[in-house]
């Protein structure tokens, strides 16, 4: 722990602006002669006590709760004390001022001086300064309140989009995530014992790892990591999401499909090829995994634009196209076989392509399907092509387009069980993948290199306590923590 970290803590714990209540949380060592001065008495730890909150001159600031939890039983470890006031801004920032000067000395705080510079004597509690963003989060995972991958989870529960991801997230956080790692990790550890009890004793007759079975526990674990692989992409898609980009000719319906999609008029519709200029974005759900739609301007050749504005917006359309997840590709069922038109289709096609866009990421989507002008051979080419058939007009389509997307994402539904998790703990669990699978071919060989194998399940092992963060870095640590909120 860095001297930093033992440094006592002051901020406003709820969201800025004003609201009925607003708390100012304190965390660090020996809190209870802090909250006396700042409350007039002794409070009894993990009771809500009500009471003036007072100034320098014995005057109530505000009256409210305050609620001390004695070291380690409280959310950082440390002792915490939060007074839950008024929730107008002004009064929280005067709390937070008379914890400063409590804690540092009057001379201190309007010095604007650290409490180490000296300015009072016998501060009550010397260092007090302002939280950064996560910092009490961070303490409880250093004094192992929480472990890492529960700690993001307190952020991705303040974060949630869907009450599906609130649930996970929650799930996450109570350790049922943590738990399956740490499940993974020890059957890992008691494998990499009788490697290295091999490495150890050489020249023992019995053979430590035909007899204890190693290739089978091998086995086992990597089809439990298989099953934990499985689970982990979904809780990214809960976490993260889908970004969906509509593509397509100018005028093929593309706005229309989005205000279909959101059950709202969020892009303008209108006859005039072009309208849209610039890409749209709106948040949506299906059957609670978050979707980030963008609507982008009519694709075409340079030349054919308009003006520069709609270059532009050509532009960034294709930006958008590189940066998705899944593409739907529009195309207007009642043009289709309009030489012109099936020409810049194809162009389209081929470029998106040339983007990148494979089967895989794009999804063709035929609109107007229910246009009067819609011929038999129209009908005929997508029935064929495996296009999905709908009208932003009429609604017709939409519930097998939502499906289809998720699909396209991954998405399984929502069993039991999935809890939140991120592209971090995926790529470490990737990587404990390949080293099992280097670890599996030389067990299998004719000659195993012990030294190897021990080598890849280390690695593999390490990779699981990243998750975790039993083997992470300081700088891993301030990424993860610099996302939280001030307060938590």
């Amino acid at each position: 722990m860095l001297p930093r970290d033992q440094d006592p803590i002051v901020a406003v714990a709820t969201a800025p602006g004003r609201g009925a209540v607003g708390i100012v949380r304190v965390s660090g060592r020996a809190l209870a002669p802090l909250a006396q001065a700042l409350c007039g008495q002794v409070l009894k730890a993990r009771y809500a006590t009500y009471t003036p909150f007072l100034d320098a001159a014995g005057q109530p600031i505000d009256q409210g709760l305050a609620l001390y939890f004695a070291a380690p039983h409280s959310y950082t470890g440390e002792d915490v004390l939060e007074l839950q006031a008024h929730g107008g801004p002004v009064v929280l920032q005067m709390l937070v001022q008379r914890c400063l000067e409590v804690a540092q000395g009057p001379a201190a705080v309007a010095d604007g001086l650290d409490a180490s510079e000296g300015s009072n004597p016998h501060p009550l509690l010397p260092g007090l300064r302002l939280a950064e963003p996560g910092e009490f989060t961070r303490r409880a995972f250093l004094n192992d309140k929480l472990d890492l991958a529960q700690a993001e989870a307190v952020a991705d529960l303040i974060d949630a989009g869907t009450q599906a991801a609130a649930r996970s997230a929650a799930r996450s956080l109570q350790g049922e995530f943590s738990a399956r790692i740490d499940a993974l990790a020890q059957r890992l550890l008691h494998l990499r014992m009788l490697v290295e009890a091999t490495l150890d004793f050489p020249e023992e007759e019995i053979d430590f790892l035909q007899k204890a079975d190693a290739l089978g526990q091998l086995r086992g674990i990597v089809a439990a990591l298989n099953d934990v692989l499985a689970q982990t992409r979904q809780g990214v898609l809960l976490r993260e999401g889908l970004r969906v980009v509509i593509a397509g000719q100018p005028n093929v319906g593309k706005s229309s499909l989005l205000n279909a999609l959101a059950g709202q008029e969020v892009a303008i519709v209108t006859p005039v090829a072009g309208t849209t200029r610039d890409r749209i974005e709106q948040a949506l759900q299906i059957e609670g995994v978050p979707l980030h739609v963008v609507d982008t301007a009519g694709l075409r050749e340079a030349h054919e634009a308009a003006d520069e504005v709609e270059r532009i917006g050509i532009r960034r359309s294709w930006e958008a196209i590189r940066s998705a997840d899944a593409v739907l590709f529009v195309r207007d069922l009642s043009r289709m076989g309009q030489s012109d038109y099936d020409r810049a289709d194809a162009a389209i096609l081929a470029k998106l392509r040339e983007h990148g866009v494979d089967e895989s990421r794009m999804l063709a989507v035929f609109n107007k399907a229910d246009a009067p002008a819609v011929e038999s051979a129209a009908k005929s080419a997508w029935a064929s092509s495996g296009a999905l058939p709908v009208s932003a007009k009429s609604g017709q389509g939409l519930p097998e387009l939502k499906h289809a997307l998720l699909e396209r994402a991954g998405w399984q539904g929502l069993p039991e069980g999935v809890a939140i998790a991120r592209t971090r703990h995926l790529q470490a669990l990737q990587r404990c993948a390949q080293h099992l699978a280097f670890a599996q071919a030389q067990l299998v060989g004719a000659s195993p290199a012990l030294d190897l194998l021990a080598e890849e399940l280390r690695l593999a092992h390490q990779a699981l306590g990243d998750i975790t963060g039993q083997l992470s870095a300081d700088d891993l640590l301030g990424v993860i923590f610099s996302s939280f909120c001030i307060g938590k």
